[in-house]
């Protein structure tokens, strides 16, 4: 749950990189940080919070130079503190080299172990060092051989972008867990987590980083070598279908789709599986959205904006001393009791968690709304598994649908019909798309690669199968 960018030899690379992170916001809110490289030294700002709050033009005057990374985080590995802010720095016999990170790393506490045991010592609590450590630590010679060394150590999911004094390298890992893409603009190169950053810069997607593949930046070009030399680059794949579902933005390309159409489609097949008599279909704003219209086209009922988001919330530390029930829901959503009024209403949203959210929006439809029947629907099959390839799901035991059946759980949200979309029904697009292979572990337990940090859960999902 990160947004990284890289920008190769264009002015004002540092302004092109906020931009770009301004675009990836919503994949983490917890820190922000970029890198410039003028050719001679690597200069750096990172800070807690958006990204909004933490530039200026002091702040763009001091990171000079054509080449830039940059990194909004949440973090999934290691805690809420300025030292695991990224990008990461380090100073090695190679120079200065400078990462940013989206993905997990599911072997990474086994090798820090072994790298302390060697006298390593490290900064920070995030995965991400590990990877500096591994490449400083490499006998290769040249720096993508290092960079290629290292990654046949790790496993999980790595989308990376390193930057030294005069050069960018992009790397994926051999999965392609996390989205990472290419554009063009004016004779340089744009490397982001998204399309949608890519547009707001007017870069032309040209390309995917493929799963597998590290590409080279710099004056002489652009050359491309593979992780795994056995294999073609992007045949063996595990998208995160979470990133259709819900992550990624819907303005976004990525894993060779388009994310909004894909998330209609969902609604669609969740309205062909759960059926039901209703006056209309609402989504939960923004995340159900895409998928309730997808619902209400299928269906026949008609979609209305029944919930109205209030767009200026983030954290809130702030909360009246005298009980407001569901004060965090309320915060954030507020029904329209007009259109609700005596209504049978579809709620449609991406998924549900632990219940609470889900059961709090429940009780405002009625209490407050006004609504006569509420019948949740859900775009994405129950989450009874956590994640570990850089989603933030939380431990198994919080997880509502690894504790509760579908009755159970429609009795907790107090819902009177609850319908998740089926693990087929999530694969609605495979007859247009049969090549793509996506990662569903978070649904079915079936990790595509191993987890020595956490072996519970990897013997519990195995005796499961």
């Amino acid at each position: 749950m990160c947004g990284i960018v890289g920008i190769f030899n264009l002015p004002e690379a540092s302004k092109l990189a906020y931009l770009s992170l301004y675009a990836l916001q919503h994949r983490g809110q917890e820190s922000c940080g970029i890198m410039t490289s003028d050719g001679a030294k690597v200069h750096s700002y990172k800070a807690m919070g958006l990204v909004s709050d933490n530039f200026s033009e002091a702040t763009f005057a001091h990171l000079s130079g054509g080449n830039a990374i940059g990194h909004v985080r949440y973090s999934t590995s290691g805690t809420s503190d300025i030292k695991n802010a990224q990008p990461f720095v380090v100073n090695f016999s190679g120079g200065q080299l400078a990462v940013a990170h989206n993905g997990n790393l599911t072997n990474a506490q086994t090798l820090r172990k072994e790298l302390e045991e060697k006298g390593a010592i490290f900064q920070s609590t995030m995965d991400t060092e590990v990877i500096m450590h591994l490449i400083a630590r490499s006998p290769k010679k040249d720096l993508m051989d290092k960079i290629i060394d290292a990654c046949s150590k790790i496993l999980g999911a790595y989308s990376l972008v390193f930057l030294t004094k005069d050069a960018l390298i992009a790397v994926r890992d051999p999965k392609g867990f996390r989205p990472l893409v290419i554009g063009k603009k004016d004779g340089g190169y744009v490397v982001a987590s998204e399309t949608c950053a890519l547009d707001l810069v007017d870069a032309q997607f040209t390309k995917e980083v493929e799963a597998g593949e590290a590409i080279l930046f710099n004056k002489l070009g652009t050359f491309t070598r593979s992780l795994t030399p056995h294999e073609v680059p992007g045949t063996s794949r595990a998208h995160c279908i979470f990133e259709h579902i819900y992550f990624a933005r819907p303005d976004s390309h990525i894993f060779g789709s388009d994310v909004y159409e894909m998330r209609k489609g969902f609604g669609k097949q969740l309205a062909k599986e759960h059926p039901i008599e209703a006056d209309i279909v609402i989504p939960v704003p923004d995340s159900g959205v895409a998928a309730a219209i997808g619902y209400a086209e299928e269906s026949g009922i008609p979609f209305q904006m029944g919930l109205i988001r209030n767009h200026y919330v983030g954290r809130t530390f702030i909360e009246p001393e005298q009980a407001i029930r569901h004060f965090g829901v309320k915060i954030k959503l507020n029904p329209i009791r007009e259109l609700l009024k005596g209504k049978k209403v579809v709620v449609v949203d991406d998924s549900i968690v632990r219940g609470t959210t889900c059961m709090k929006i429940v009780k405002m439809l009625r209490e407050k709304g006004g609504a006569k029947e509420v019948h949740m629907r859900i775009s994405s099959p129950p989450i009874c598994w956590p994640c570990f390839y850089g989603i933030d799901t939380p431990t198994r035991g919080e997880l509502i649908a690894a504790q509760k059946s579908v009755e159970e759980i429609r009795e907790f949200i107090t819902a009177d019909t609850l319908g998740f979309l089926s693990i087929k029904g999530l694969r609605w697009f495979k007859k247009q798309n049969s090549e793509e292979e996506y990662c569903d572990a978070c649904f079915t337990g079936n990790y595509t690669v191993d987890l020595p940090d956490s072996p519970e859960i990897a013997a519990m999902a195995l005796g499961q199968k």
